[in-house]
């Protein structure tokens, strides 16, 4: 599972706290801080993984007890559990609150209800029409044509979706503001409960659970930032793996002595079948990165080119002559939040996929993710058919990794779209505002056109409304191409959140 709302922050930057009200802010939008893995990753991760397995096998063999190293690790897994089952369970139960109360629902007959739980009411438009008239016969936050409630449930409607701010304060020390829902506050009581019964029975179904949030929040902070930086760190792991399940005891002894949470049991009638979590979550970043690729690409398609004038000024025998030239300006759309849609493109289907913004937004093709999650469901079946045929542990690397980077490198080739999965990136250099651009003939960007000119706070205003000006005729593209060219020369990321490579 792959908590889509992780999918649209940039990996490279801490997340600080955003002001309400300010451009771009989303309700429903959460910063994450997320491990931006470098190049120097791939040749890092196999030596530390040796490293470590090595010291716990022979740490095993010393003390000729693995219970000693059990409860030793029980001990740090019991917090690191409390706050990725946390995590897991809020995240299951936002995407729940979001079939139980939705914003938005279709009907059998085409027509688009909107739930508007500040007003209380239904908001219907018939198919092929934008306008919403309000519905007297339909006075439920529910989905669907039932009776009419009392207020108690509009209010429970807001309790579930509103945000809820919770202030630390300290005097002269620190004054944080953590926003959260009440859904996140439940995943904290359950995880805590569950933590607590995992280590008193040592219940399978329970280890598992744990196992699971490990992996899923171990894909949420961490990404390669590239498919080449990716490819290389999958590589590295797959002949880590192959040496040490084929060539050692190591990884087979370490996985069977120790009883923690770093590994997957499937009970069969006679015996037991082990899956790494690395397993999992080292194809999975790839898979995440495939994703925010998808959504990359889908901003990257509906840029458009305005013509704009340059103005160039040159000095002849004492005479100031000025000269013009058209170029092209790249203004990129607005950027919507997508998280959280589930309930809400179910409850619409297919049929009504631009029936609010977020939906719109979320419903991007997601060609590459796709591709990569066949690769992974391939391999996996193939894994599994090389345990039984051969009766011996199998290294999942072996086969998990080839199956998750051929099948998206393989994608980029059969669409000609191999240079733009080479070239991107999320260190945040593709997040900039609109800029001018050279093209060819057949209209193709060909060079980024940067200046070297800076600018105070107020000039940075007077820009931003130049350039929403000529987007909406108001101002001269002449004056608007100036604006845009000491935008550029100081554009820096944005220093309230981390750069959003999929951000428009």
């Amino acid at each position: 599972m792959i908590d889509w709302r992780s999918c649209w922050i940039s990996p490279t930057a801490p997340a600080k706290s955003k002001k309400h009200g300010a451009k771009g802010y989303h309700d429903d939008e959460e910063d994450y801080i997320v491990e931006g893995l470098k190049p120097l990753d791939a040749i890092l991760f196999p030596i530390l993984a040796g490293v470590v397995l090595i010291g716990l096998y022979k740490l095993i063999n010393w003390l000729e007890d693995p219970d000693i190293i059990n409860k030793i690790l029980g001990a740090y897994f019991s917090v690191m559990s409390l706050a990725s089952l946390g995590k897991l369970l809020a995240d299951t139960l936002h995407m729940a609150t979001g079939f139980i109360f939705p914003n938005v629902w279709r009907a059998k007959d085409g027509t688009l209800y909107y739930i508007d739980a500040e007003k209380k009411g239904q908001f219907r438009s018939a198919p092929g029409s934008e306008e919403r008239v309000l519905d007297e016969t339909q006075n439920t936050p529910f989905a669907g044509h039932r009776p009419r409630v009392n207020d108690l449930y509009w209010e429970r409607c807001k309790l579930f979706t509103e945000h809820w701010t919770i202030r630390f304060s300290i005097h002269g020390l620190f004054n944080e503001n953590l926003r959260i829902k009440l859904n996140d506050m439940f995943g904290v009581v359950v995880a805590f409960g569950a933590t607590i019964i995992y280590y008193t029975t040592d219940s399978v179904l329970l280890s598992n659970a744990v196992g699971y949030a490990f992996s899923y929040v171990g894909i949420i902070m961490m990404s390669p930032i590239t498919f080449t930086t990716g490819s290389a760190v999958l590589f590295g792991l797959f002949f880590y793996d192959i040496y040490m399940v084929f060539y050692t005891p190591y990884m087979v002894t370490v996985a069977t002595k120790l009883d923690v949470p770093i590994k997957l049991v499937f009970q069969g009638p006679k015996n037991a079948s082990m899956l790494g979590l690395g397993d999992i979550v080292i194809p999975g970043i790839f898979i995440g990165l495939s994703l925010r690729f998808d959504h990359y690409l889908s901003y990257h398609r509906q840029r458009k080119l305005v013509p704009v004038e340059l103005e160039t000024e040159t000095k002849a025998s004492g005479e100031l002559a000025v000269s013009t030239e058209t170029q092209r300006m790249v203004v990129k759309p607005e950027y919507i939040n997508p998280q959280g849609q589930w309930g809400r493109s179910m409850l619409t289907s297919i049929l009504s996929p631009g029936a609010t913004p977020s939906l719109k937004a979320s419903a991007f093709l997601k060609t590459y993710f796709y591709a990569a999650v066949v690769g992974y469901l391939l391999a996996m079946v193939f894994t599994l058919a090389m345990l039984l045929i051969f009766n011996h542990a199998q290294p999942a690397l072996l086969y998990l990794v080839p199956g998750v980077v051929f099948s998206v490198w393989l994608t980029g080739l059969v669409r000609g779209e191999v240079h733009e999965m080479w070239v991107y990136t999320e260190d945040g250099s593709l997040d900039g505002s609109d800029m001018i651009v050279e093209v060819d003939e057949d209209g193709n960007v060909t060079e980024e056109i940067k200046k070297d000119e800076h600018k105070t706070d107020g000039e940075s205003k007077d820009d931003a409304k130049a350039i929403e000006g000529t987007k909406t005729g108001e101002v001269s593209e002449t004056k608007a191409k100036e604006a845009v060219d000491r935008l550029q020369a100081s554009e820096a990321p944005d220093a309230g959140k981390p750069p959003n490579p999929n951000r428009a």
